[in-house]
């Protein structure tokens, strides 16, 4: 095995990679059926070519939009979807879509082909690319929903979704739940609707009365979304969530926050107040970075909080995030 790396140059690559080999060497040996090797052949076809298509663009955030690929031109909806593209790219975002018409064209309209990436789904009923990201190099074709999700969710800095049917919905209960079970980055969530729209608010009704009410969600887990009805309104979320925040990461079984500037002694302190219930011992403590990590030089200079947490309570964690916002600088 380690012959064949050399071979290929890449003896100096990580264990995953002898992993993912001996892996494969398993799956011929198990003996799986045909459709079983040519789903698993594919599904790791599908994430590297999209991994190495994201691969440039690591350091720019990333907003994610899901709606209706049948909302027409001249709805209130497809507008803001334009304003809503134009001023993300103004505040340094690039935009992910689905790559079809509708609201997915409309962000690519108003974001602009340098600006775009597209995860398209290959469907039998084959939705036609939306004009602006055509034959770009970041359109990505996919044959599984589940590829494409995990792109989605793996680029993606915020998640903004506006009106739309079943795949909207789909999307919407994804990036909740893999918040809500701490698989994927606690990121903004905006619900966008057009000016005295009801859409989002009938179905947080339909979470309140028929989830919340029966016990199958926490009242903290509505942090983790913001409905807003406007593109400026969206914007503006997107942006006070990274206003202080920058980042976060576990280090063994504490939770790290990088925060772009340091918070006042009094400020830290109301936090070790209005947050008790969610560490588990010791105190939320601020400090200047000590990284040793090659591929994080980047990041050593930005002050961090840290604690050790009761795991299981991430709505709790994102209003963790909104209250270090909101705090006073030192």
């Amino acid at each position: 095995m380690r012959k064949l790396l050399r071979d290929w140059g890449t003896a100096k690559l990580p264990a995953p990679i002898e992993e993912m080999i001996t892996t494969a060497l398993k799956i011929a040996r198990d003996e799986l059926s045909i459709a079983d090797l040519n789903l698993i052949n594919r599904s790791i076809k599908e994430m590297r070519s999209a991994a190495r298509i994201f691969a440039p663009f690591k350091h720019l955030r990333k907003v994610a939009v899901f709606g209706s690929a049948r909302t027409p031109p001249n709805s209130s909806d497809y507008q803001v979807a334009i304003d809503f593209a134009c001023e993300m790219v103004r505040q340094g975002f690039m935009l992910i879509t689905g790559g079809s018409d509708g609201i997915m064209g409309a962000v690519q309209r108003g974001a602009g082909r340098a600006h775009s990436f597209a995860l398209n789904i290959r469907l039998r009923s084959q939705e036609r690319v939306n004009e602006t990201i055509e034959d770009d190099p970041k359109l990505i074709t996919l044959n599984y929903f589940f590829t494409r999700k995990l792109s989605f969710v793996k680029e993606a800095h915020a998640f903004v979704l506006f009106p739309g049917g079943f795949g909207t919905l789909d999307e919407a209960f994804e990036v909740l739940t893999l918040m809500q079970t701490g698989k994927a980055r606690i990121a903004p969530v905006v619900l966008v609707d057009q000016p005295h729209g009801k859409y989002w608010e009938m179905w947080v009704q339909f979470l309140t009365e028929r989830l919340l009410n029966f016990g199958f969600l926490s009242q903290e887990d509505f942090a983790f979304f913001k409905i807003k009805h406007s593109a400026q309104e969206a914007v503006a979320e997107i942006a006070q969530f990274y206003k202080i925040f920058h980042s976060a990461r576990w280090v063994g079984d504490r939770f790290v926050i990088r925060v772009n500037r340091l918070l006042s002694n009094t400020a830290v302190a109301d936090l070790n107040s209005r947050f008790t219930d969610i560490v588990r011992r010791g105190e939320i403590v601020q400090r200047a970075a000590v990284l040793k990590a090659a591929n994080e030089s980047e990041l050593r200079q930005l002050p961090r909080l840290s604690f050790t947490p009761v795991r299981g309570r991430f709505g709790r964690f994102r209003q963790l995030i909104d209250a270090i916002n909101s705090s006073a600088p030192a």
